[in-house]
């Protein structure tokens, strides 16, 4: 009897996965069911708290045992224990896995983003006559910005609902996805570009900028410059609002949404900007710069400069939004059923309430 409901088993998976309940299963059909799942490619998750469930939980890609019910074995083989024994645990559960996939999407697509500017700038500037706009030392600082308080700021976003509202990555899920690319190759080119006119506009004859007509070249300078304080001003800005637009990294355009809900990350941009000025202002010979708020009477303007041409990050990311690209079946989000009558029976009560107004 258990041999032909095993091979039933294997013949109905293979022709459907509509099935919702196994009845009166034994053990052993658990494994079964547990194993054909897998081998038709699907991400299989499996609760037990006994003895018995040890191998199904075992052969799952998740096991997950009660940690109040469960038995020795059972808490052994599996993955996650469930400490109060809630079902309702399994859902949060998801919802910070979930959460936690995306941080590391968020923090590849800001690192990344980084690494090909600073990577590109160096590498202009070293095979023109204008050297290394950047130096080792200003690198380390926008290693630690990009490194380690990045990890820290967009790897501490907590988990919403809306994470739930999405299929499963499954197997083949991109860690980079299209959608990734497409922000950093887009950043990267407005970075670069802004970089490389800062760098290259300048007129040969007065050895002044084009754009900015007070500003010097720092090219023949021996020393610290204001030409490339403002370079390397202006890329640290630019990154610090990058960093605010890496908070989203699928279909979403709002980058605001939630962001007072994680102190971490705006604790970690103050701390940036703040550690900036400092730099800026004092770092003197030791990190080649020199102060802007104190070199000349116009010098201070290129303050504004720097903040102004690396908050263009965000309008420049809402605009690569709009951008269409192919998506991942699971970028797609959709509402369930609940949430949408939820949302129309609320809209009908505000109507009800304007009209007794």
């Amino acid at each position: 009897l258990h041999l032909h409901l095993h091979l039933h088993l294997h013949l109905h998976l293979h022709y459907s996965l509509t099935k919702k309940v196994l009845a009166r299963a034994i053990p052993s059909d658990k494994l079964v069911l547990v194993k054909t799942l897998r081998g038709l490619g699907e991400v299989v998750a499996v609760t037990g708290d006994g003895t018995n469930d040890g191998p199904a939980l075992k052969e799952a890609d998740v096991g997950m045992a009660m940690g109040i019910s469960g038995t020795e074995v059972a808490r052994e083989m599996a993955d996650i224990i469930i400490l109060d024994d809630n079902f309702a645990s399994i859902v949060l559960a998801v919802k910070w896995g979930r959460c936690v996939y995306d941080n590391i999407r968020k923090f590849l697509q800001f690192q990344l983003t980084v690494n090909v500017v600073a990577l590109l700038v160096a590498f202009i500037g070293a095979v023109s006559s204008y050297g290394t706009p950047l130096t080792a030392v200003q690198l380390l600082w926008v290693n630690l910005i990009m490194d380690t308080m990045a990890a820290l700021a967009l790897g501490t976003e907590k988990p919403n609902d809306t994470l739930l509202w999405r299929k499963p990555y499954g197997r083949g899920g991109k860690l980079i996805t299209a959608t990734m690319m497409r922000n950093i190759i887009g950043q990267a080119i407005f970075q670069v570009t802004v970089l490389c006119t800062i760098l290259y506009a300048v007129d040969p004859t007065t050895g002044h900028h084009l754009i900015w007509k007070q500003l010097p070249s720092g090219k023949d300078i021996d020393g610290p410059s204001i030409h490339y304080t403002f370079l390397f001003n202006t890329f640290v800005f630019m990154q610090v609002f990058n960093e605010i637009s890496s908070r989203k990294v699928n279909r979403e355009f709002n980058v605001f949404s939630g962001i007072f809900t994680n102190w971490i990350f705006v604790g970690v941009i103050a701390f940036t900007v703040a550690a900036q000025m400092i730099i800026v202002e004092l770092g003197g010979v030791a990190l080649s710069t020199v102060s802007l708020f104190t070199s000349t009477e116009w010098s201070p303007y290129f303050w504004l400069w720097s903040v102004l041409l690396g908050a263009l990050s965000l309008p420049v990311g809402l605009l690569l939004r709009f951008i269409p690209v192919p998506l991942e079946h699971w970028e797609v989000e959709q509402k369930p059923q609940e949430v949408i009558e939820f949302e129309a029976r609320a809209q009908g009560n505000n109507k009800d309430v304007v009209l007794d107004l």
